[in-house]
């Protein structure tokens, strides 16, 4: 069942977008309470901001700052909450390393905004640097969070590193949830923010395809989990579905859970992929 009250009807499209975040903090207190200690944390926010500077300023590259992080964020909960409606079990509960849906939000959350700070070091292997990086923070979060909760956090904090780590485009999940997480990274894509890095200001199929992706929506049917619209200006942007979407898909967990939808802008369905 949804897992906040207030919750929007079933099936409902929500557009991925900087905004998204702020639906999900109005609905659900657990959810803005821990977004505010992740975004008021000095070293989260300058370790988010040196990765933009890394990112941007010095290889060129699109945004992997804090509006992606909230970004993801925000569409991990959407994808948690289409596969809560359709009573798909999730593996930390099954294994018993999380106890509660609460639990598993704080771990879709902290993974989401910690995910890319690896590129505060450098782009290379930023996924396993982030997960190393992200090893006392998500401690102190968790007991921020949870003061009581004893040496049981040491568990939900491996589960964030492992969605951390499991970002990167072939790395196996080993969770949904870090699929969640895998998946959500991808979702950042419209209007030039593809999570397919490109040079900014370089016109290759990479900023073309980029720039052909002009919305995201998240959202279900009767018979799929979720379904993920996606609206091109040309079908130049397909390049961003078929190199960041199809791929993040083809090894996690959530395969067989997800359709695409491919729209022109115009809201005509050319393509849908299974």
């Amino acid at each position: 069942m949804p897992f906040c009250s207030g919750q929007p009807a079933m099936c409902e499209k929500s557009l991925v977008s900087k905004d998204l975040i702020d639906k999900w903090r109005k609905l659900d207190s657990f959810i803005d309470r821990l977004a505010s200690i992740i975004e008021e944390d000095d070293e989260i926010k300058a370790l988010l901001e040196m990765s933009n500077i890394n990112a941007v300023k010095r290889l060129g590259y699109n945004d992997h700052g804090p509006v992606h992080a909230r970004i993801v964020a925000a569409a991990s909960l959407e994808i948690l909450n289409l596969l809560l409606e359709k009573n798909i079990e999730l593996t930390t509960l099954k294994h018993g390393t999380t106890k509660s849906l609460e639990e598993v939000k704080l771990i879709l959350v902290v993974a989401s905004y910690l995910h890319d700070i690896g590129n505060s070091i450098h782009r290379e292997y930023h996924e396993a640097l982030g997960s190393l990086l992200a090893r006392d923070l998500a401690d102190r979060i968790i007991l921020r969070v949870y003061p009581d909760i004893g040496p049981r956090r040491f568990y939900i904090r491996q589960e964030i590193l492992s969605a951390i780590f499991s970002t990167e485009m072939n790395t196996k999940p080993l969770t949904l949830e870090a699929s969640i997480v895998k998946l959500a990274d991808g979702l950042d894509m419209s209007e030039g923010r593809a999570r397919l890095p490109y040079k900014l200001g370089k016109m290759d199929m990479h900023s073309l395809s980029a720039l052909n992706v002009k919305r995201v929506k998240v959202t279900c049917d009767d018979v799929t989990p979720v379904v993920i619209e996606i609206y091109l200006g040309d079908m130049a942007g397909f390049f961003q579905v078929e190199e960041v979407l199809l791929p993040k898909l083809e090894n996690s967990k959530l395969k067989g859970m997800v359709r695409i939808d491919i729209y022109s802008i115009e809201g005509r369905k050319v393509a849908a992929i299974t």
